[in-house]
């Protein structure tokens, strides 16, 4: 093994592929985000280069790597995979060591992941049969709005009157939003309901604890997303400092634990 020893965690989802390389000390030296597109071993590969070089470190010094995800089995460099329920909650745990509820916001997907005070799971739950408060629902909105998907977060935050959308379905609230555009509603009250669509269908997935973590790829780019939440709430959110990346850091982290139990 390299006298420098590096831990790599590749998430290769549906939207986008994450890899996160980490130390011995569980830092965090180098990462990549790219999306996916249609060859995830291509993709998985480039982050992997990207990363170590932000890492100043090169591939021999790579001690174990852990696949997780949509597309964990196209990873040709990990020796093994782990799900994506394990993955987040182990990335969450690292930042927030303590009884939390993990929701995790995907393009695809959503997880509410629930650890104890020791970082053990209690449950999860997933919404994989239905777009509806996913990255996916909010860039079909985006799309029938005529909005680039990156200025929505910025219009729902200048929102002063919400229009509340009554359905969760991404066909009948895209109807809906076209109504409301018909009526001369703003685009801003508008955007801002979509949000908010989005938050309670989440949150009506299950239950939540004291403390709440929110990470994903729509957590990162849309931050009054969390605002919102914790106004529902009424009480903080925590946010890791790279919320598009737990996935990836737990897989890391897994890594380190399978080398440490073999050495």
């Amino acid at each position: 093994m390299s006298t420098n020893p590096v831990y790599v965690g590749a998430d290769v989802g549906s939207s986008r592929t994450k890899v996160a390389v980490l130390d011995p000390g569980k830092h965090l030296i180098g990462y990549a985000i790219k999306k996916s597109g249609i060859d995830f071993a291509a993709t998985a590969q480039d982050c992997l280069e990207i990363s170590l070089k932000m890492a100043d470190a090169g591939q021999d010094d790579i001690a174990k790597a852990i696949s997780t995800g949509y597309g964990r089995k196209n990873v040709t460099y990990a020796a093994d995979t782990k799900t994506e329920i394990g993955c987040h909650a182990s990335g969450c745990y690292l930042y927030f060591p303590h009884e939390i509820t993990v929701i995790d916001i995907g393009g695809q997907d959503n997880k509410i992941i629930k650890l104890d005070e020791a970082g053990r799971r209690k449950s999860f739950k997933m919404n994989r049969k239905c777009a509806a408060g996913t990255g996916a629902f909010l860039e079909e909105m985006s799309a029938r709005l005529d909005i680039p998907l990156d200025e929505m977060d910025g219009l729902a935050s200048r929102s002063e009157d919400m229009v509340k959308l009554g359905s969760f379905c991404t066909v009948f609230s895209a109807t809906e939003v076209l109504e409301n555009i018909r009526h001369g509603k703003k685009i801003n009250d508008i955007v801002k309901g979509v949000f908010f669509s989005v938050i309670k269908r989440v949150l009506e997935m299950d239950s939540i604890t004291e403390n709440v973590v929110m990470t994903g790829g729509v957590v990162a780019h849309n931050p009054y997303l969390v605002k919102m939440a914790e106004e529902m709430i009424e009480r903080k959110i925590l946010v890791p400092e790279h919320p598009q990346l737990t996935g990836a850091i737990g897989a890391a982290l897994y890594a380190m634990n399978r080398t440490e139990q073999r050495a």
